[in-house]
């Protein structure tokens, strides 16, 4: 079984607490994920803001349209600064999902560090090489899409 991490990073011109407020709240799940993946929340308390401890539960289509459960717990914040969600229940053997927000002089840098093993050893490794990775960077590639939409781009000085 291998383990692997994906990185994503992406310049925001807005502040801290908008970014933060906004990537905080597990409400805001859905607006950032990809239609297609059937992303849907089914715990109850999820306007509630964001703690250490706190579980989230889905439904999410990831493949071939077949709906899965998916749990994560909220397993570290320092507010204003990073999240991290491990996965509870789910398709992974390993998900662990670091969410870092940086100051920067025009706005901030969101950085995100996912770790995660797929499922069934040898087998997982080549769904990674084939489809897991690709699909990691289509789903980032959206969230930055509907980021950009909502802020806008940070333009070179």
């Amino acid at each position: 079984m291998g383990f692997y991490q994906f990185k994503a990073s992406q310049d925001i011109p807005a502040s801290v607490d908008e970014v933060w407020d906004f990537i905080s709240s597990p409400k805001n799940l859905k607006e950032i994920t990809p239609d297609y993946m059937g992303f849907d929340i089914t715990s109850e308390h999820a306007s509630e803001k964001m703690y250490q401890g706190m579980i989230i539960t889905y439904k999410v289509s990831p493949l071939l349209g077949l709906k899965m459960d998916w749990m994560t717990e909220i397993t570290h914040v320092r507010e204003g600064e990073y999240f991290v969600d491990e996965q509870r229940v789910g398709p992974y053997n390993l998900w662990h999902h670091q969410h870092i927000l940086v100051p920067t002089e025009n706005g901030v840098t969101m950085k995100d560090i996912v770790t995660y093993a797929p499922p069934f050893g040898p087998l997982g490794d080549i769904a990674n090489a084939i489809m897991i990775r690709s699909k990691l960077k289509e789903i980032f590639a959206y969230r930055k899409k509907v980021i950009e939409e909502k802020w806008g781009v940070l333009s070179a000085v």
